[in-house]
């Protein structure tokens, strides 16, 4: 096994900002925490001993500084670069009695990319708003694009029609990315809005046979995860959560559990030099993730555990 110490940098791009939590299950207290899924993933995957680079837009001001803060504490290297937006972006949760969460977004998405031009052979992580949302989108993809011929690329999908409109007109972004990808992870609810009707299953089934895409995973909430490879191994696995605080951050410590998993097989990285994962290392690293996302849901916000606390 390779040791998180002895593996490439991992880059992640995407949204790091502040969730503004409107708590309807604690009679109406407002919280702030800092987020954003890409930043998640990033903090989830060093806090799993993972070296970490995030490229994102932030704000010069009050909240920037507190989400710059916070994800040095958590081991995550800020991309030069990223202190550009006219304000830190916003994401106001309001929290239902069952722990479901709702979004409502105020983003400023035009990032730096020029720090990856030194990327070569690295493990690239993105999703959510960074490669459909203007203006950065266009840019997002270029680079992906040219880091996908010696690296490896991670992605989640993670829709959010109240930022992006109809998703039904995302399809073909959403499968160009996936096309590019080594790993792709995404919910239920993502694979509804994307192709109502159609089985996860299926879905799993068309990006690893039609786009290329060698590992697909989909998380189906209580009902647990559900993956595909390209060398045929396949499976279901349950959920770990043992208590429900609320799911806000659950799908981004899944996808860095999973990664963490992946990374430690020697599956990603170089592309001159991956495996694909075998069925034991493929199921290893899903349960990484079901762990992780377990732990998370147990805490109020986007928790990230650290290998010392997983089973």
């Amino acid at each position: 096994m390779t040791h998180a110490a002895d593996q490439p940098g991992i880059v992640v791009i995407g949204e790091a900002l502040v969730d503004v939590v409107n708590r309807r299950d604690l009679g109406g207290d407002v919280e702030e925490h800092v987020g954003g899924s890409p930043a998640n993933v990033a903090m989830g995957l060093a806090r799993l001993d993972h070296r970490v680079e995030l490229v994102t837009c932030l704000g010069d001001d009050e909240r920037g500084a507190r989400v710059t803060e916070h994800l040095r504490q958590h081991g995550v290297e800020l991309s030069e670069g990223s202190i550009r937006a006219s304000s830190t972006s916003t994401a106001e949760a309001t929290i239902a009695q069952d722990g479901s969460a709702s979004y409502v977004f105020d983003i400023d998405w035009r990032p730096d990319l020029s720090s990856l031009t030194g990327s070569t052979g690295a493990h690239v992580h993105t999703g959510s708003l960074a490669t459909v949302l203007g203006p950065g989108d266009e840019d997002v993809l270029t680079s992906l694009r040219v880091l996908a011929q010696t690296g490896t690329i991670s992605y989640d999908p993670n829709i959010r029609p109240a930022v992006v409109g109809d998703p039904g007109e995302l399809v073909a972004r959403v499968e160009e990315v996936v096309a590019l990808s080594t790993v792709v992870k995404a919910s239920d609810e993502d694979l509804d809005l994307l192709y109502p009707g159609v089985p996860p299953e299926e879905v799993l089934r068309r990006w690893r046979d039609d786009l290329g895409c060698p590992v697909t995973v989909v998380t189906m909430g209580a009902k647990g995860v559900s993956w595909a490879s390209r060398d045929g191994a396949c499976g279901q696995a349950p959920t770990q959560a043992r208590e429900v605080v609320d799911t806000v951050g659950a799908g981004d410590s899944f996808m860095a559990g999973l990664l963490s998993g992946l990374l430690d097989a020697g599956a990603l990285g170089d592309v001159a030099r991956t495996v694909t994962p075998g069925d034991d290392q493929l199921r290893s690293a899903v349960e990484r993730g079901l762990a992780t996302s377990g732990i998370t849901v147990g805490h109020a916000g986007a928790y990230a555990p650290t290998r010392f606390e997983l089973p």
